[in-house]
């Protein structure tokens, strides 16, 4: 269904805000884009990123306005995990079937070419331009130098937040009556380092993996860039024995990554310059109902939903979001009101999802998956999988290579939870795991769930 043009602005400049941009320019809508910052194709980029990890969902959001091929070329595809366990050879775990791949992108470049895309699409952008206020039933914002200089009023149509966990636009939204608002932030931080590029420009890790130091109480993942380097994410308690607070050295930290990361020992001269370089950032989940004003303001990505990034999700979701409002677009037409209303409906269950999901994540990467129990249950799960496709698609798949609901992964990826804790206290099963009996048990438990 067609739209009268709107003029529209979007508040935030980041990967949603971009892709907003472009689908509703699409549509015909006049767009301006609000961003506090600098025009992050100008600057350096901060460190303080964790490389992202494009799944289905992404995709689908960016095919659908044709941008998949121009994205593809600057992202990786990861098929497997790669452990890192201390004395143990490095081991692989595939992410799913043949060809399912998540893609490693550095979200500079990405952020970088999705501007450029939004730009050429006639969206215009207005860095270095500081929302200060908005007036939601107006649709009015205001913008100036500082909260106590003069400020400047825009006039709009509608208002999209697209500006991050800690959103200008939800701020404002919160002062009204019945606004539900919380967030939880973990006690661990995270830290961007960096592995540079062999002389060759070639990777020093396998290229096409995903790769993962678990630890226990923290962990170390790196993702592979197109110019050879990896980024990579320290995740560590901010306080503790073993934390951000007790490495305050460069022999400290020096020791911590010869104890703790010996195959990495090569690159702590790089390491150790970037942990005391690089800010330690928190990790928050936010979450807030309603993310829509009227027919007026409406919230997308990380200022309705923030999630810890242990999924890979947060982008995904946001983009996913954006997917969303654009079906809605297209069956209601110019009635807003009822866009929103449905959007905020649909969306509200999936991201409370991704969230618990991305939380769960969090402990499984840094502990369980060195763990032999659990890698035991993952065999099992994977071996019936594979032999009964329709019946088992484990929760990661179900949130990584496909486009259902993800409250729906949520759902059954307790259901079978559930089944496999009953599976593991069966005896003897470290031996008895291949037999037909596990299987006959597994299909029969099955049948019990989903009476």
């Amino acid at each position: 269904m067609t739209q009268i043009p709107k003029n529209i602005a979007i508040i935030g400049s980041g990967l949603v805000g971009s892709l907003l941009a472009i689908y509703l320019r699409k549509r015909g809508h006049l767009v301006t884009v609000f961003d506090r910052r600098p025009d992050i194709r100008t600057i350096e980029f901060s460190g303080r990123s964790i490389n992202l990890a494009m799944s289905n969902r992404g995709w689908r959001a960016l095919r659908e306005v044709g941008l998949e091929d121009s994205i593809k070329e600057i992202a990786i595809p990861l098929e497997k995990r790669a452990m890192h366990v201390n004395e143990k050879p490095v081991y692989f775990q595939k992410y799913g079937k043949d060809g399912e791949a998540i893609w490693s992108i550095s979200r500079g470049v990405l952020n970088r070419r999705m501007i450029d895309l939004a730009e050429k699409a006639g969206a215009k952008f207005q860095f270095n331009e500081k929302v200060w206020d908005i007036n939601l039933p107006g649709a009015r914002l205001y913008t100036g130098e500082s909260e106590k200089s003069e400020w400047k009023e825009y006039q709009y149509d509608l208002i999209f937040g697209c500006d991050g966990a800690f959103s200008r636009v939800r701020h404002k939204m919160q002062r009204r009556s019945r606004f539900d608002y919380s967030q939880s932030f973990i006690d661990v931080g995270y830290k961007e380092l960096t592995i540079p590029p062999n002389v060759d420009g070639s990777h020093k890790l396998e290229k096409n993996s995903f790769h993962i130091w678990p630890r226990g109480r923290f962990m170390l993942i790196a993702m592979p860039n197109i110019d050879g380097s990896f980024t990579c994410t320290l995740f560590l308690p901010f306080e503790g024995t073993v934390s951000f607070e007790s490495i305050t050295t460069k022999k400290e930290a020096e020791t911590f990554f010869k104890t703790y990361f010996p195959n990495v020992r090569k690159e702590i001269e790089n390491l150790t310059k970037d942990f005391f370089n690089n800010p330690t950032s928190a990790m928050v989940t936010m979450k807030c109902y309603p993310w829509t004003y009227w027919d007026k303001v409406a919230l997308v990505g990380d200022s309705a939903h923030a999630i810890v990034p242990f999924y890979g999700q947060g982008m995904n979701a946001g983009f996913e979001d954006i997917f969303a409002l654009n079906e809605l677009m297209g069956t209601h037409g110019d009635n807003w009101e009822t866009i929103f209303s449905e959007y905020q409906k649909q969306r509200k269950p999936n991201a409370d999802a991704i969230a618990e999901l991305s939380y769960r994540n969090f402990v499984e990467m840094s502990s369980k998956t060195a763990d032999q129990e659990f890698l035991l249950q993952k065999k099992i799960e994977k071996k019936f999988a594979k032999k009964y496709p329709d019946k088992w698609i484990p929760v990661y798949s179900r949130v990584t290579f496909s486009d259902r609901p993800y409250a729906e992964a949520l759902a059954i990826g307790d259901m079978q939870e559930r089944i496999m804790q009953q599976v593991m206290q069966l005896p003897d099963i470290e031996n008895k795991w291949e037999t037909i009996a596990v299987e006959k048990k597994i299909l029969a438990l099955l049948e019990l769930e989903t009476e």
